[in-house]
């Protein structure tokens, strides 16, 4: 199996649309309003913004969460958690060893918990 769409809530469709347009620098790959959804291209799977779904807690990779934080504060991206290390990696079974695992989370324009991840190589 693979997973193919999540969907997040969203009260406001234009505002979640630029929300994600400043999270995830890209635009929509469509739009049906009616009845309100709007997806963006997460690689091989989609995000979905719908008013009727309920809220998801999403982790998006980004290649360093440190500089990627400060880039969403300053176009107005409310941060609820710095970037911190969460742990490192010993074995290739949740990502590459010897790598550390960096979180970060923010809120997105409907209060929305997304998490922001990306792994770096030891320090």
């Amino acid at each position: 199996m693979e997973l193919v769409q999540v969907a997040q809530h969203a009260d406001d469709l234009a505002r979640a649309t630029d929300c994600y347009r400043v999270i995830l620098g890209a635009e929509p790959v469509a739009v049906f309003d009616p009845p309100g959804l709007v997806f963006f291209s997460l690689g091989r799977q989609r995000l979905l913004l719908d008013r009727a779904a309920p809220s998801a807690l999403l982790y998006l990779r980004v290649p360093d969460v440190r500089t990627r934080i400060e880039e969403l504060r300053a176009a107005g991206i409310t941060v609820d958690s710095a970037p911190h290390m969460i742990f490192r990696h010993e074995d290739d079974s949740l990502g590459p060893a010897g790598h550390q695992e960096w979180q970060a989370f923010i809120r997105d324009s409907e209060n929305n918990l997304v998490g922001l991840v990306s792994q770096h190589p030891g320090e």
